[in-house]
């Protein structure tokens, strides 16, 4: 009896020893799962949140490549909206009427610009231009003139000095972002300025809204206006190229010719919107001026020999080029209406055609559009501008 209870005692302490042995290898073993759980998380966590940083820190596709892709797809802009992105429209009233809103929701313009008869106040400026924005991802162009001084759109918005002003008190940098600021936050990222011309002969139109009579002052301000506006965010346009300093005449209101030699035009005349491509201006308006010098028989807005030529090729410009008003009188009394004469800014290398009439847009677009379909040639030339023109949307996003 106490032999066999000697050997039940042995035969239990071994089984305790067994079952001590496997909690220990199973605690170990647990022990070993959970730390090779908790190192798989720390090194997926850790890969996660370095992907998840380097997406962070890599920097946006540029506004290009966006316009690009959206451009050429898949599955691509459909021609209707490639037309729209080429015309800018106006209205009357001070609110957008009801086809404006469908047009520009449907992408079928590129945004409209504003004048003082659609405005009462700020704040109802504020409603009408961040109103028209309101339209998905279309992300139309809202566009005033704001030069300075009596030319100002929102005449409670800076600056108010001409820019002849600015110049002389040395705050041409600080007037156009101030501007810029007060514009952005009422909804306009456009504006029609600086003025580039400098007056080259007595009694020259634009010569009481020019910097400077000096070439290489005008110069230097119209980059610092540009580079103001841009720190402003909104987008400036250097006008009335290639120069329409020499004219007496303002082609609002009648034809004129320059006739400056070429020679001056590139040495003299041009001086300022080379000065402005350098420092980043985005867009460039082409005026309706004759300059036989560098092209007898087409206005400049008109002229491949200027747009393309010009200022694409010799002085590098890969921005948006967008007319002066297609119904000034300077282009309406060599031209048989507005559908014809936007055709030819569009052949010429213009990317925008301001439309400032009643009823002009839809006539514009119309023609846009039929002759796109109709020609592969032009069908190229629209792709290549409504490019250019949904990058500088995308830059002002």
């Amino acid at each position: 009896m106490c032999i066999e209870g000697s050997r039940q005692t042995r035969r239990r302490r071994a089984a305790e020893r067994r079952r001590a042995i496997r909690t220990r290898r199973l605690g170990a073993l647990g022990v070993a799962a959970a730390l090779a759980f908790l190192v798989g998380i720390a090194i997926g966590g850790g890969r996660d949140e370095s992907e998840r940083s380097a997406a962070r820190s890599a920097p946006p596709p540029a506004p290009e490549e966006v316009a690009r892709k959206e451009i050429e797809g898949p599955p691509g802009l459909p021609l209707s909206e490639q037309v729209g992105k080429l015309v800018v429209l106006r209205f009357a009233g001070t609110s957008a009427p009801g086809y404006v809103r469908r047009v520009l929701s449907q992408g079928r313009a590129a945004g409209a610009i504003l004048f003082r008869d659609n405005l009462t106040d700020p704040e109802q400026a504020k409603r009408l231009a961040t109103g028209l924005q309101d339209t998905d991802d279309r992300r139309p162009l809202v566009m005033i003139d704001q030069e300075g001084g009596d030319i100002r759109i929102f005449p409670w918005a800076p600056p108010a000095a001409s820019q002849a002003r600015q110049f002389a008190a040395g705050t041409v940098g600080t007037d156009a972002e101030a501007a810029a600021k007060a514009l952005r936050a009422s909804g306009v990222d456009v504006t029609l300025a600086p003025v580039g011309d400098v007056a080259s002969v007595p009694g020259a139109a634009m010569a009481g809204r020019a910097f400077s009579t000096d070439f290489s002052d005008a110069a230097e301000a119209t980059a610092e206006s540009v580079k103001g506006w841009r720190a402003g965010r909104v987008a400036p346009t250097v006008k009335h190229f290639p120069g329409l300093g020499g004219a007496t005449t303002n082609t609002d209101f009648g034809s004129a010719t320059i006739e400056r030699s070429a020679q001056q035009i590139r040495d003299e005349d041009l001086v300022p919107f080379k000065a402005a491509i350098a420092a980043g201006v985005p867009l460039v308006m082409a005026g309706h001026a004759l300059y036989p010098a560098l092209d007898s028989e087409r206005i400049a807005s008109q002229s491949q020999p200027i747009i393309d030529g010009l200022l694409r090729d010799e002085l590098g410009f890969e921005g948006v080029v967008i007319t002066d008003s297609t119904e000034a009188k300077a282009v309406q009394e060599i031209t048989p209406g507005v559908q014809e004469a936007a055709l030819r800014n569009i052949r010429a290398g213009v990317d925008i055609v301001l439309t400032t009439g009643r009823g002009s847009y839809i006539q514009v677009y119309r023609a846009l559009l039929a002759e796109a379909k109709r020609d592969p040639e032009f069908r190229a030339r629209v792709r290549q501008s409504a490019q250019r023109v949904v990058a500088l949307q995308q830059s002002l996003r």
